[in-house]
């Protein structure tokens, strides 16, 4: 029987008391490229710069993580519990404490970053995680674990294809221990649900999950409630129908906050997919650094959806006036990145995406809407012309 309680023994636990990070050579100019390990046990390359901005980004986290504490020491243990968010309304929780703090003070909380030692409990509840799993007995994940351990099926099959190329190289998830955790958890979400199965990109999802939940049910637990509440519905269906809704209205997006980006753009016969396709499959775990990452889902998880679009907004507002400049497709590319890899600060992403945003994309729904049919039509469109050449080689 699997230990589904326990705690992961992971070789690299986020240390917030080490003060600094060292980089793997003694490097005294900023165009060396050196190598370092970030809080999450990732190895990253960049520049001395790089490892200061990683430096006051700890200091950053610890300072943010006094703020969590005052306010639990003013307001009481697990405050924050006293609301519950998600993609559509507020509402309280079912944990039982009266009152509720004020939305608006908990959303700006919430966008300056979780600690590292609060994700697990704030993600858990405030997502919807504990409540869904609260629906079922105790022991579903461990009896579905179990009962499909010997299945084999096209997502096994597949599953079992990406997990070596599941962060290569991470001290743990790139292990027999590590792969087998992750294993579970997207096997078994993949019998939960026979119409998502797994997708390509569930993978960076589940295995960072897991680095943060630490065990593999709350990992579980919060693919299905990102899967089945916070993200919108059909990204990981067989035909990726979503996923194509999703960025043709990003694409809408782009024009309408950076038209002349936009029209150049489509000049040079770039379509945002080529970039974002990654992003909103994978979340953005395998585009940005881990803390930016993690801090873009503490956002994600109380906000919903519409989070991933102020992101992939942000990150070509702050690029534009280079962008500008581009005459090649593969230029918009590299920029884009040579962007996101080296955002270590999330901050600096995070105050484009909601603070010098003029608009919010909370017509996203809506927007979705007015895709769907058409984005239906040209996959239908194309399934016809593909069952047409079948038939043709046949006969």
């Amino acid at each position: 029987m699997y230990k589904t309680q326990r705690k992961m023994d992971l070789p690299l636990e986020i240390q917030l008391q080490t003060p600094f990070l060292r980089p793997s050579i003694h490097a005294r100019r900023a165009n060396i490229v050196v190598k370092f390990q970030d809080p999450y046990g990732f190895t990253v390359e960049g520049n001395v710069d790089d490892v200061n901005i990683l430096n006051d980004v700890r200091a950053k986290m610890r300072e943010q993580e006094k703020v969590w504490w005052a306010m639990e020491a003013s307001k009481g243990v697990d405050w924050y519990l006293q609301t519950y968010a998600s993609s559509a309304a507020l509402i309280k929780s079912s944990l039982g404490f009266s009152g509720m703090v004020n939305a608006m003070a908990l959303k700006k909380l919430i966008r300056k970053g979780i600690p590292p030692a609060l994700r697990p409990k704030v993600w858990f509840c405030l997502s919807g995680a504990a409540k869904k799993k609260s629906t079922v007995p105790d022991s579903y994940y461990n009896d579905l674990t179990i009962a499909v351990q010997d299945k084999v099926t096209p997502a096994t099959k597949q599953i079992d294809h990406d997990l070596p190329r599941t962060f290569p190289g991470h001290p743990w998830l790139d292990t027999p221990e590590g792969h087998a955790a992750v294993r579970r958890v997207l096997v078994g979400y993949s019998f939960r649900d026979s119409d998502v199965g797994y997708c390509q990109g569930l993978n960076y999802v589940a295995a960072l999950l897991l680095l943060v939940m630490k065990t593999e049910e709350e990992a579980f637990w919060m693919l299905a409630v990102l899967l089945e509440n916070v993200l919108v519905n059909d990204c990981y269906t067989d035909n990726l129908s979503g996923c194509h809704v999703d960025q043709r209205v990003f694409k809408d997006f782009l024009a309408k906050k950076c038209p002349r980006l936009s029209a150049h753009l489509e000049a040079l016969g770039f379509d945002v997919s080529l970039v974002a396709t990654e992003w909103f499959l994978c979340l953005f775990s395998k585009s940005l650094p881990s803390e930016t990452t993690m801090r873009v889902w503490d956002v994600l998880f109380y906000e919903g959806a519409q989070v991933l679009f102020n992101v992939a907004l942000a990150v070509f507002m702050m690029k534009e006036e280079e962008l500008l400049t581009t005459y090649h497709v593969g230029d918009v590319i590299k920029i884009i990145q040579n962007t996101t890899h080296h955002l270590f600060d999330p901050d600096d992403l995070l105050t484009v995406a909601f603070e010098k945003m003029s608009f919010m994309t909370t017509n996203l729904s809506k927007q979705r809407k007015k895709q769907e049919t058409v984005v239906m039509a040209e996959l239908d469109q194309r399934l016809r012309r593909l069952n047409t050449s079948k038939l043709t080689v046949t006969g």
